[in-house]
């Protein structure tokens, strides 16, 4: 039986054409390398999963390629290339400050940074979770930081830039990652099940993204877990089963039961979304962005702010149109000012059957 390796090591992109999400970024490290302009020290930060580290590694490796190609991106094929894709090789040095964050590691790494490379022009220290790094230790680092030799080039990585000292940041170029769109990671996740054989539907693929909160890496963590639970099929059904996510059609459903006034119909259904573990905060968050892109389905030019497949987003456009105006905003106002409260309430469940009661009394109103 051969090795299995998770999607997220095994589509791990290798030149910067491939990074998902970050073209910007990408494009300004490359023109530093076509232009020989590096700076010796780097500042990557951003939300986790979003391609700090793997940015860092590619920006080893290309500066340190023996034969780039034409378009600037690393061959691979090269002593050196070959050296970091099989990790081996001497001109890339990682350090994770989250458990490494002493003085003495510190010493350690300054100690390395006096040795030129093997092969190659440049020795890489990438330093992951920077922002872990005691005080102590920062301040050991200062000097090495701003003055490193000729061939020392520093990638600092960190989830929580604001925890980093300004004497560090004042000495390093900051690139800021974004969170990756719903829709880039779908299309990259369509890429992978191709590639791994797997055939999902669109509306998976969307749960998916939307539960990876912007990662890439969480993406294909979760796509890995929904290979694992269906096999080579997955459907939508056995997606929002395994991730314990809520079904859209209870919230259209909902919906039409506020329009109505239907107040027995709405209780029974939050007591059948109870009954299935969905927590009472997740429902009640999940109806305010319900309501939200009711809102934004009002306008042709507001409703791509709906991340969502197109058969969902025709769907909200559908029952927008029985939505009056003031209906709408004033149930935002009803479920956010529930969902602020709820943390705080005793009696959680009879807090939520009320605000579904306000609701249809709302949608009552605005019928008559």
């Amino acid at each position: 039986m051969s090795e299995f390796i998770v999607s997220a090591r095994k589509y791990r992109p290798q030149t910067f054409s491939t990074v998902v999400g970050q073209q910007g970024l990408m494009t300004t490290l490359k023109n530093a390398i076509t232009g020989n302009r590096l700076a010796h020290a780097y500042l990557f930060c951003g939300p986790r999963g979003v391609g700090k580290t793997t940015s860092a590694r590619i920006f080893a490796k290309t500066i340190n390629c023996l034969n780039p190609t034409p378009d600037h991106e690393a061959c691979g094929e090269c002593e050196s290339c070959k050296a970091m894709n099989e990790n081996r090789s001497f001109n890339i040095h990682e350090l994770d400050a989250a458990s490494n964050n002493t003085v003495d590691e510190i010493r350690k790494l300054i100690a390395q940074v006096n040795i030129p490379p093997q092969i190659g022009r440049y020795s890489v220290f990438i330093i992951d979770e920077v922002h872990m790094l005691s005080s102590s230790a920062f301040n050991a680092f200062l000097k090495t930081l701003e003055e490193p030799p000729a061939h020392a080039i520093f990638i600092l990585a960190t989830t929580e830039k604001h925890k980093i000292l300004p004497t560090i940041l004042s000495r390093c170029q900051c690139y800021d990652f974004n969170r990756m769109s719903v829709q880039e990671i779908v299309n990259h996740l369509k890429f992978v099940a191709e590639k791994e054989g797997v055939s999902v539907d669109e509306e998976a693929l969307n749960v998916i993204a939307i539960k990876s909160d912007g990662g890439m890496r969480d993406a294909l963590s979760i796509f890995d877990q929904i290979v694992s639970f269906c096999g080579k099929q997955v459907k939508y059904e056995d997606v929002i089963k395994n991730l314990n996510v809520l079904d859209y059609n209870y919230y259209f459903t909902l919906t039409t039961n506020f329009l109505e006034g239907n107040t027995k119909e709405s209780i029974l259904t939050f007591d059948e979304i109870i009954r299935k573990g969905i927590d009472g905060s997740q429902f009640i968050s999940g109806l305010c962005s319900h309501i939200r892109n009711l809102i934004m389905s009002k306008d042709e030019e507001t409703i791509r702010l709906i991340e969502m497949a197109e058969s969902i987003q025709e769907g909200y456009r559908t029952q927008s149109i029985n939505c009056p105006d003031d209906f709408l905003y004033e149930a935002l106002r009803i479920t956010s000012e529930c969902e602020f409260k709820y943390k705080d309430c005793p009696n959680k469940r009879l807090m939520t059957e009320v605000m579904l009661m306000r609701l249809c009394q709302l949608g009552k109103k605005k019928t008559q």
